[in-house]
């Protein structure tokens, strides 16, 4: 596959400053941004910047940006991109010289694919768990019991959004960039991948465009836990859902609330697809769609409570 990871989100939010202090609690480290930027900017371990918060009216996906391996994927995009540029389709395709840019029709949000060096993440060692004739770890506490240092996630995985045409997204991303699809929410969703994590976009059905979340890599279920706590200890609103596992994906999570009302997830243990042929989606139905064991989620989770704000200003702006 050319193309090999989500590099970076851009987000509009009304309340800027109020937002970026949410993310640097979250564990991401703020950048300095060059003269004349109003945006704000962070980086994760590993990922290098990867997010960027900008003034928007109301909250929304403005941009992702996926990376290619060389100007051979920029042309195999820019030719699929415009065959689908059809009455209907999303426009024009805007070709740099290391990029090219299109908008995604049905949410509006402005997708880029960049010349971008792959991602190679430090080997972490595996927590040694014991269990029914496998002692794994001998005269010591778990790891996770002894951390104390901050929660500081690894990279960027996926971004989730709304999408008022499901259908529409899903050729967008699947047919245009050149993403492979992973599962499906039965009449709901499709979970999408550009790397080798399960998915990098999980586009749903909704009556408006608007980011649902973020999600971001720690190392394992600990930091998931010992980062979500960290961000409720004194704000205990931001609170979502969680401690859970997906279905689809496998993994480990945990979601906040940012100030704007964009949810943010700490997650660790991703399924990956390594080959392609190997990999069967599935349909989901029902809870596994969302879940395989946790809380059940709150009814805000499937329809955030500014929805219906969201449709008014989505509807309003120009």
């Amino acid at each position: 596959m050319g193309l090999h990871r989500l590099s970076s989100v851009v987000i509009g939010v009304p309340n800027v400053a109020e937002t970026a202090r949410y993310y640097t609690d979250f564990g991401l480290a703020p950048v300095e941004p060059e003269p004349g930027d109003d945006a704000r900017v962070f980086r994760t371990r590993d990922g290098g910047e990867q997010l960027r918060i900008v003034e928007t009216p109301f909250r929304r996906l403005v941009q992702l940006t996926i990376g290619a391996d060389d100007h051979d994927d920029l042309g195999r995009v820019t030719e699929q991109l415009t065959r689908l540029a059809v009455p209907g389709g999303h426009g024009p395709v805007e070709q740099g010289p290391d990029s090219v840019t299109a908008v995604e029709p049905a949410t509006g949000a402005r997708v880029v694919v960049a010349i971008t060096p792959r991602l190679d993440q430090p080997h972490t060692p595996a927590t040694p768990y014991n269990g029914p004739g496998r002692i794994e770890r001998v005269n010591a506490r778990a790891p996770g019991v002894d951390r104390t240092g901050r929660v500081t996630p690894r990279k960027l995985g996926h971004v989730v959004i709304g999408t008022p045409d499901l259908a529409v997204t899903e050729r967008f991303f699947l047919e245009g960039v050149g993403f492979k699809l992973s599962d499906r929410i039965a009449g709901a969703g499709a979970f999408m991948r550009c790397s080798v994590d399960h998915h990098n976009v999980l586009a749903l059905r909704a009556p408006v465009p608007f980011l649902h979340h973020t999600s971001w890599q720690v190392d394992d279920v600990d930091e998931v836990g010992r980062g979500a706590m960290a961000m409720l200890e004194d704000h205990p609103e931001r609170h979502v859902w969680g401690l859970g596992r997906h279905h689809a994906g496998s993994n480990f999570f945990w979601y906040l609330k940012d100030p704007a009302g964009n949810f943010s997830e700490y997650y660790s243990d991703m399924d990956c697809v390594v080959d392609d042929q190997l990999w069967t989606p599935e349909t989901l139905e029902g809870a596994k769609g969302l879940f395989n064991w946790g809380p059940p989620p709150p009814p805000s989770f499937l329809k955030p409570e500014d929805l219906g704000a969201l449709m008014t200003g989505a509807h309003a702006a120009p």
